[in-house]
């Protein structure tokens, strides 16, 4: 039996109804009145933005901690709610959800620039099903209409409530449960080998983590040590404004635009050309490290490094791999990393020749674990697009007229 004809069956005279999400749910926001130091350790746990962005249901074993008072009044995450990130410096990665599908063991807040989303109890929704719903195709299109901005674009609560969301059997809750376990057993299926691939590739990854800190470690005294300031040049990119960056490469628009966190698009101009490094400054992604070759055009997002004489530059990658920029982070509900910062820290320095012996072992390594053409990433990348593939199609519910697809 094929999909469509397992849907047909599935949702024979079946009532689907779309409904304005601001009238089957509630929606509240995160963490308000917190300063920069108030994510500076606390007694009290809350849900990170990157749990959310990353994770379709919420990871419970990864919480961020922040101080809370006892006369503070701050909004719960409660179990069944659903989470979204409210900005992101791309528009169509705006709004992107993450489920609550466990209970907590005490109260647990939600990060600043994200906002909840909590049915009302007569509304028979299974947090399992709202995961692979929210983040189906058609509800990611509605969701991104919903941001605006220039340089970060923002959710509007006020056109957020509006989005239609089909409700299964309104009038005959055991229904609508019954076909949403049924949908969430069938996409689980492929969720589920999906992180056990991922699980093997990450004990992978973990091996080769540890060579490579093997192979950079080194001692005082063993080779000389300069700030990153005296070998590398870092400096911010450059504002360009959201209208000039284009979703597909064109003649017009041929040069690859990175923000912090990847490629934003494409845009008319260059900022850069030849080797050089990027990292991330600002978000929860903020500290990732990629390597650049060629002509680009690098935003405000991302810190352009450039290399000295002294040091190559992907010996320069992986050391500022290896460095976690991350944990350098301000702590607060919206990360940030400041270039000065970066410029203080150390980095080991043996001979050149020893950087690019080192750098070409760590690339090889990198290969085995990363290549998108074979093995392991291969294999997750194919299932993942099988998965999306049955997500958005078990998930295309018949749609009102009034309704775009």
């Amino acid at each position: 039996m094929s999909g469509v004809d397992f849907m047909e069956r599935l949702l024979d005279g079946v009532v689907i109804k779309w409904i304005e999400l601001g009238e089957v749910a509630e929606i509240y926001g995160g963490l308000t009145g917190k300063s920069k130091s108030d994510f500076d350790g606390g007694n009290a746990k809350y849900i990170t933005y990157k749990n959310i962005f990353a994770n379709i249901n919420v990871d419970s074993s990864i919480l961020g901690s922040v101080k809370m008072s006892e006369s503070e009044k701050q909004n719960e995450v409660k179990y069944g709610d659903v989470l979204f990130t409210g900005s992101s410096e791309i528009a169509d990665e705006a709004g992107i959800s993450s489920s609550v599908t466990t209970h907590f063991d005490g109260p647990v807040y939600l990060n600043s620039f994200s906002f909840g989303v909590r049915f009302n109890n007569d509304i028979p929704v299974i947090p399992e099903f709202s995961k692979h719903l929210f983040r189906s195709s058609f509800m990611r299109s509605e969701i991104a209409k919903t941001a605006s901005g220039v340089t970060r674009f923002n959710v509007s609560k006020g056109r957020f409530r509006k989005i239609l969301v089909p409700i299964i059997c309104p009038d005959n809750p055991k229904k609508s449960l019954e076909i949403q376990a049924e949908i969430v057993r069938i996409l689980d299926t492929f969720t589920e080998l999906t992180a056990e691939l991922t699980a093997e590739l990450t004990a992978r990854k973990k091996q080769y983590d540890y060579y490579r800190d093997q192979l950079l470690r080194f001692e005082e005294g063993e080779v000389e040590w300069k700030v990153l300031g005296e070998v590398l040049q870092m400096r911010a990119g450059q504002h360009i404004s959201a209208s000039k960056i284009m979703p597909n490469s064109s003649d017009e628009y041929s040069y690859p635009c990175f923000g912090g966190n990847g490629v934003r698009g494409f845009v008319g101009t260059k900022s850069h050309d030849g080797e050089h490094l990027l990292i991330g400054r600002q978000g929860a992604l903020c500290g990732n490290v990629q390597r650049m070759k060629g002509q680009f055009y690098a935003t405000e997002h991302a810190v352009v490094v450039t290399a000295s004489n002294e040091i190559d530059i992907d010996w320069a990658f992986h050391m500022l791999t290896v460095m976690n920029l991350n944990q350098f982070a301000s702590q607060s509900a919206q990360p940030g990393l400041a270039v000065g910062n970066l410029q203080g820290l150390k980095i080991p320095l043996p001979s050149i020749e020893n950087q690019k012996r080192v750098a070409r072992i760590l690339d090889k390594f990198d290969a085995l674990t990363s290549s998108l053409t074979e093995g392991l990433p291969r294999e997750i990348e194919l299932r993942q697009k099988q998965y999306a593939y049955y997500r958005d199609l078990l998930l295309s519910f018949p749609k009102p007229e009034s309704v775009e697809v």
